[in-house]
């Protein structure tokens, strides 16, 4: 029992840390462009290493 004198705190500490994590991260506007995230990691830039001279 003494035990959660100190994991409740701890908890709604980290947990509080997250939410305002969170609320920064949709203030920042970090979700608006989902979408470009997923093409920019698909898109194959094999050619332009190619140019380079880098393989």
């Amino acid at each position: 029992m003494a035990a959660l004198v100190y994991l409740i705190p701890a908890a709604l500490l980290l947990g509080g840390f997250g939410l305002v994590c969170f609320l920064w991260a949709l203030r920042t506007r970090q979700f608006e462009d989902l979408d470009g995230a997923a093409w920019r990691a698909l898109h194959d830039d094999h050619d332009d290493r190619l140019k380079d001279g880098r393989d």
